[in-house]
């Protein structure tokens, strides 16, 4: 086996007993690298390992060895998968160059079996594939976080809208407080005035006055604690009325709940379990047609294994019993016999159309398991609600008795303060007389002006505050704002965000299948694109209405007539090129180059040398290395500047 020398700054792979392959170091170059060689060359098994030191699990050990490793140095830095197997079972380990390899599988590693790039030659669904990276149940929860902010700021600025028409008349208010207090203040320094006249007319007993205006003094307190049990009797009236009428939406909001029996959960919940063990069972059954469909696929390209080994080796005579690529036979590894290459190939053909079936019922049970998550997940809600429910019920009911019991103390008071209140004036009354009747009367006005002038200062100091408080409030209006403008882009993006990759993704496609059909010259086939459309599909129980990609195909007569054809009549390397155009469109638009430093192709001899060697060049001008297992053939026509060739 030769090898290229590694120059200093390459990227260099080292394999060791992965597919067919003992050993080997290939040193790869930016650009367009050629794994030039015959079937049986273990090309495949080299881009496999690639993909394994990638993170991808679509590997295999060698049959008659126990463990296999890869190593990628890029960079100066070093990336190893090891295999290894444990009673018939791989298990693959080390530090790869890519925490999660979907992605990748899916739109850089183009070998023959690839979703993408048989996706069009299935006639699968094209846009749930170019769509499958992306987590749509995020993007909806993250809609709804969003979306429950901008609420909460909407709010705010609702209230602070409301304070806007509150401020006018408390400012209003607030100016009439003065110029009234003002005015309460010009009676009583009149008031004070006349009562310092009359003291110097009435020779009266300071003792007696002295007890007067202690008893004035009394009633003016009793008074103003009056107006304050009133007050407090009136705002506990109203909470009263107010958790009664919480009490009433509490109770109606708890009857609109439906019942949830407990059986309900259980049932749901089993109804998961078993849910759950069929999608397991369906992932094994689909793994172990992988493996089979991995195989035989190897087989058809002449790749190296234990059971090719076996086939391969030489019969009584001396002769080789087969030759996998240099007639049109190959031995069927399950009976011995030589069986026609399209025989095998239409039998993977009803392979694939299986695995596609187990990958529709494992997409219904992922369906009917949203469905009843979705389900228990509402019931879950319903009864937190209800035991919310019922327990602010309970609190609305301990605290309008605990209220009541308030009001109940606060009546009590309001009667014993009418009764003092009562008493002293009796006392002024006989502390009256006809020569101090005029002065006590004095007294009695001017203790009621500063009784309203307290009163009126109270209620200044409060509204004062309150102007201050929606002020503070107001100032935060502007920031609010440009929150609320913030948060409104991020909810178009998010909403946006399925609708652009889906306008990309067929724009992409569009455009890249246009330059590569009039590159490729294909006799009579004008036009092959995607188009967008609505559509009402099943989603698992329900019919919802979703975005479908209808591929079309124009084509033209001799006499230059158009015409719309289908996939059926597509030619093999038509079909090829279309497939792979897609996968293209999707490395694209999920921005795979920025991650993904690889794109690998292999089984492409269905497209002719010529065809070939520009698609080939068309893809390097997007991808970092572009490696391509060729024939010889092929490889010596796409081989130029651009092109390094390593042997396996």
């Amino acid at each position: 086996m030769s090898l290229r020398t590694v120059d200093e700054g390459d990227l260099t792979v080292t394999v060791k007993n992965i597919g067919g392959i003992d050993e080997t170091t290939v040193a790869l170059n930016p650009g367009i690298n050629i794994l030039s060689g015959r079937n049986a060359t273990n090309r495949t098994s080299f881009l496999r390992a690639i993909m394994a030191a990638m993170g991808s699990d679509e590997v295999s050990i060698k049959g008659d060895a126990e463990e296999g490793r890869v190593e990628l140095s890029m960079g100066g830095e070093s990336y190893t998968r090891t295999l290894s197997d444990r009673n018939g079972t791989t298990h693959l380990g080390g530090e790869p160059y890519l925490d999660d390899p979907a992605i990748a599988d899916l739109f850089a590693f183009l070998l023959r079996s690839n979703d993408a790039r048989q996706a069009v030659v299935q006639e699968r669904d094209l846009r749930e594939l170019i769509m499958r990276p992306v987590d749509t149940d995020e993007i909806q929860a993250e809609i709804e976080r969003l979306t429950q902010q901008r609420d909460h700021v909407d709010e705010q600025l609702q209230s602070l809208d409301s304070l806007k028409d509150d401020l006018p008349p408390l400012e209003q208010r607030k100016r009439s407080l003065e110029a009234e207090i003002e005015t309460k203040r010009e009676e009583l320094a009149e008031k004070e005035a006349e009562i310092d006249a009359a003291d110097t007319d009435v020779d009266e007993s300071r003792e007696e006055k002295r007890e007067l205006e202690s008893r004035l003094s009394e009633l003016q307190e009793l008074r103003s604690e009056l107006e304050r049990v009133r007050s407090n009797i009136e705002l506990q009236e109203e909470s009263i009325e107010t958790l009664r009428t919480e009490r009433r939406e509490y109770a109606d909001a708890l009857e609109e709940l439906p019942e949830t029996p407990m059986g309900d959960h259980e049932e749901i919940e089993r109804e998961l379990t078993r849910l759950r063990e069929r999608k397991s069972t369906l992932k094994a059954e689909m793994s172990t047609l992988q493996d089979v469909i991995q195989f035989n696929e190897d087989l058809l390209s002449g790749e190296e294994n234990a059971v090719a080994s076996v086939l391969s080796t030489t019969d009584s005579d001396g002769e080789p019993t087969r030759q996998l690529v240099d007639d049109d036979t190959v031995t069927c590894w399950t009976c011995g016999s030589d069986v026609t290459r399209d025989r095998i190939e239409a039998t993977v053909e009803q392979l694939r159309s299986a695995r596609k079936e187990l990958l529709d019922d494992i997409q219904a049970v992922d369906d009917t398991l949203s469905e009843r998550r979705a389900t228990q997940e509402e019931r879950k809600n319903q009864q937190q609600r209800r035991d919310q429910l019922t327990r602010q019920i309970e609190q609305n009911e301990e605290e309008r008795e605990r209220r009541e019991e308030t009001l109940s103390e606060l009546r009590d008071r309001r009667e014993q303060l009418n009764e003092e209140i009562e008493a002293v004036e009796r006392e002024v009354d006989e502390l009256e007389s006809d020569d101090f009747s005029e002065i006590l009367e004095l007294h009695r006005e001017a203790n009621q002006l500063e009784f309203e002038i307290g009163q009126l200062e109270a209620e200044l100091e409060e509204l004062s505050e309150r102007i201050v408080e929606i002020e503070s409030e107001l100032s935060d209006e502007s920031e609010l704002r440009s929150r609320r403008e913030e948060l409104e882009a991020e909810l178009e993006s998010q909403r946006t965000r399925i609708d652009r990759l889906e306008r990309n993704a067929v724009e992409a496609f569009n455009e890249h299948m246009e330059e590569v059909l009039e590159l490729l010259d294909y006799d009579n086939l004008e036009r092959i694109w995607i188009e967008r459309v609505q559509k009402n599909v099943r989603d698992g129980r329900r019919t919802v209405e979703k975005s479908v990609f209808e591929l079309h195909i124009v084509r033209t007569t001799d006499s230059g007539v158009t015409y719309e054809d289908t996939i059926d009549h597509l030619s093999e390397s038509e079909r090829e090129v279309t497939g792979l155009v897609f996968a293209l469109a999707g490395y694209l638009v999920h921005d795979v180059h920025e991650s993904v430093p690889f794109v690998l192709l292999d089984s492409v001899e269905t497209i002719d040398a010529e065809r070939l060697s520009d698609l080939i060049e068309y893809f390097a001008e997007y991808a970092e290395y572009l490696v391509v297992a060729l024939l010889p053939e092929d490889a010596q026509v796409v081989s130029s500047d651009r092109t390094h060739t390593a042997d396996v």
